[in-house]
């Protein structure tokens, strides 16, 4: 009983809970969650409204990035809708990565170490 008291004692309260944060990753996982869940409307927006259309006059597209498509056969590619998704993907991914380092997040987690 005596030891267990002891332990307590020499132990910061939380310190446990902090030490279980920073070797899972969770705070990576978190920000990744909000950031990806709030950014989202901003990103998108960003894609449709000012990256689409400054494509649009560079491919010579009257119409939005996301409605080009080709035609080999009878297939339909629509590479438009696919590029549009990914620069949606790259720009969340930039955001989050500077957004971790601005704030120093990255600096919570634990590296796990190599055996």
């Amino acid at each position: 009983m005596d030891k267990i008291k002891e332990t307590l004692k020499e132990k910061k309260p939380f310190t446990g809970f902090l030490d279980f944060i920073r070797e899972q990753g969770v705070v990576g996982l978190a920000v990744g969650f909000i950031l990806g869940g709030s950014i989202t409307k901003v990103v998108t927006s960003l894609v449709n409204d000012l990256i689409n259309p400054v494509l649009g006059l560079v491919l010579g597209a009257a119409s939005q990035l996301s409605n080009q498509y080709m035609i080999i056969g009878t297939a339909k590619l629509k590479w438009g809708s696919f590029a549009n998704t990914l620069i949606d993907f790259l720009i969340v991914a930039m955001v989050v990565y500077f957004g971790v380092k601005l704030i120093g997040l990255d600096r919570l987690d634990k590296k796990k170490e190599k055996k």
